[in-house]
């Protein structure tokens, strides 16, 4: 009885929203065995008045049906006192809020079809984790003189601990922001940040060049968007994109790296993170993403990787050698094609025992005392350690050309990957090879 009551409100406007939100509200409606029917359906109606549900909500594609839904929103906020405004999202004309099941049901109305397009949950988003430099002949690069100085790398993260590997003899970190807790100062209390920061830029100080990364020379701007848990929500994600898209210019923000990620649930034209990603890409940045770390599986690409624009990165086992012979896919590293059937990953790097920084304290130095490298570094393997020195090697085409596009980065990354006779939706192009891409 009560389900019908769901399927009764939500009529046509079940179009209007993403499966995950479908299931959500569902369940404010399911029975409870305990109890007796007049009490399930006091239960239901409370739920549906004070029960708040992250969301992100999706207005058409025009300037017109932002800025009118937006003032629709806001005043049917007004008349729901439970209901939040989070963020908006000028640039993918999307906002997130918190809404009870009552203010739903008038957005799904027909008055306000004409502007609202879509409602999404706003599902939870982790770092991609799982339980090398010499290997894509990054070294041979720093004989001519490309570090990546000048360029600046922008990583979404769990934030940056100010590592002596990135701050001296000079501070590297160019800009911190932080969309968790709202400090000014850099820190991260996860480490997860840390490392990939160190994947893409660390110098090596502390160990005399031994764990530098692709791009020692370029600067970080790092940008906490994950907890001390790595987890966020979609709405904090793509807040970060979108700061780093409108501090493009004064920050020079040229690549973006995502570590992180969510199980795909459909088109990826349907995805706010994926559009946020894609905004970013049409900007200027070039954007790097993990494929995921649910592999051998296919179809398990994690947005916004399932993104056709951006690079989405997989990640190899390099056995710690600089000899590629002997390398093989880790066995974690998510496989294509996309929902959407688009070929993914774009290409494969190495992610297994990376040895990176170490952000002494965090949550994951003190869950794992033995992947301590010296006091200074630590051991992770992901994608999350392959994207960041995908990211560096962009860095490193745009040293040497600034005026290449995202997708003449892109092109090139692809273009030197060597093929390792897999499927494409194992190795998409194959090995990235970083002399080979830079034609050197």
């Amino acid at each position: 009885m009560l389900k019908a009551a769901f399927k009764d409100w939500i009529g046509d406007g079940a179009v209007m929203m993403d499966r995950l939100l479908r299931d959500e509200l569902q369940s404010l409606y399911r029975p409870r065995r305990w109890a007796p029917r007049w009490l399930n359906g006091w239960l239901h109606n409370r739920a549906e008045k004070r029960k708040r549900i992250p969301v992100i909500v999706e207005f058409h594609d025009h300037e017109d049906s932002y800025r009118d839904g937006m003032q629709q929103l806001k005043t049917h906020m007004n008349g729901h006192k439970r209901c939040r405004l989070k963020h908006e999202y000028a640039g993918i004309r999307s906002c997130a809020a918190e809404l009870t099941a009552e203010a739903m049901k008038s957005l799904i109305a027909p008055d306000c079809q004409s502007r609202i397009k879509k409602l999404h949950f706003d599902r939870p988003v982790r770092a991609l984790l799982d339980s090398a430099r010499a290997a894509i002949r990054a070294d041979d690069l720093t004989r001519f003189g490309l570090t990546g100085s000048g360029i600046r790398i922008a990583v979404l993260d769990t934030g940056v601990y100010p590592h002596p590997d990135l701050t001296q003899p000079t501070n590297r970190i160019a800009a911190f922001r932080d969309f968790v807790r709202g400090r000014t100062v850099p820190y991260d209390d996860n480490g997860h940040g840390t490392h990939c920061a160190g994947d893409a830029a660390g110098s090596g100080r502390l160990s005399d060049g031994a764990y530098r990364g692709t791009a020692p020379g370029a600067d970080i701007v790092g940008v906490k968007v994950l907890d001390r848990n790595g987890s966020g929500a979609l709405s904090t994600i793509i807040a970060g994109v979108e700061w780093c898209v409108a501090n493009k210019a004064a920050l020079n923000i040229r690549v973006m790296s995502l570590s992180l990620g969510s199980p795909a649930y459909g088109p990826a034209q349907d995805d706010p993170l994926v559009r946020a990603v894609e905004n970013a890409w049409r900007a200027g940045i070039v954007v790097c993403a993990a494929a995921g770390n649910e592999g051998p599986d296919r179809g398990t690409i994690s947005s916004p990787g399932t993104s056709p624009l951006v690079i989405t990165v997989g990640a190899m086992n390099d056995h710690n050698t600089a000899e590629r012979t002997g390398d093989s896919v880790a066995p974690f590293s998510s496989r294509g094609p996309t929902p959407d059937g688009i070929v993914k990953p774009d290409l494969l790097v190495p992610g297994v025992n990376i040895v990176s920084l170490r952000s002494p304290g965090s949550s994951i130095d003190r869950a794992e005392p033995g992947a301590r490298v010296g006091s200074a570094y630590f051991s992770l393997s992901g994608t999350s350690m392959a994207t960041p020195i995908c990211a560096g090697i962009a860095a490193l085409l745009l040293q040497r050309n600034p005026a290449l596009t995202p997708d003449e980065v892109k092109r090139e990354l692809l273009e030197g990957a060597e093929n390792w006779g897999l499927s494409p939706y194992v190795q998409g192009e194959g090995y990235l090879d970083a002399r080979k891409a830079l034609d050197m």
